[in-house]
């Protein structure tokens, strides 16, 4: 595989990133989601997530290939030191690294803000199907997430249930008075 960019990711690849998402929507229990966001809505979802978190993409040779961002645990305050991870991969691209990498970079910006619990909001099966099989569990688990609760039968999506877990990772210390999360476009580079 030629060299692997990240980059913040811009208006302009809201189509490319859209046309990563589908799939997962249209043929995968990896999303919930039932129908594919409008260019517009998605669009939307980039830049409010990018008004306080980072919102990243992969590129290979000028094509993206996959993308990560982070989002807000919980939208109350005491909150702000616990992020949730969103990642996804281009299909044809799986297993070439590029999750590893965008969430060791997601990682590093959320050690600059100073968020110290990075969550994952996991979509299992029983047992693994053709919407869905356990490696995302297993991806995480080898970056060092650890589980931390499951939901049983909480996501219906092609005529079946699914479980949810959630995972975490603790990427700092927890002091006596931590100081505000400094919102992503402060320590843009």
């Amino acid at each position: 595989m030629e060299e692997l960019t990240i980059r913040t990711a811009t208006e302009k690849d809201v189509a490319a990133l859209l046309d990563i998402y589908r799939p997962y929507v249209e043929r995968t229990a990896i999303t919930f989601e039932y129908e594919v966001p409008t260019l517009e809505e998605f669009r939307q979802r980039i830049c409010h997530t990018l008004e306080k978190y980072p919102y990243l993409v992969a590129e290979v040779a000028g094509e993206i290939v996959g993308y990560a961002y982070l989002s807000a645990f919980h939208p109350r305050a005491a909150y702000q030191w616990c992020a949730e991870t969103s990642i996804y991969v281009n299909t044809d691209k799986k297993k070439m690294g590029i999750g590893g990498r965008l969430y060791g970079a997601l990682e590093q910006i959320a050690k600059e803000q100073g968020i110290l619990n990075l969550n994952a909001c996991i979509a299992v099966p029983e047992q693994d199907d053709e919407y869905l099989t356990s490696n995302s569990e297993s991806f995480h688990k080898h970056l060092g997430y650890r589980m931390v609760g499951k939901f049983h039968n909480c996501g219906y999506k092609f005529g079946r249930w699914y479980h949810m877990i959630w995972m975490e990772k603790m990427i700092g210390g927890h002091v006596e008075q931590p100081e505000e999360i400094i919102p992503f476009p402060a320590i843009k580079k």
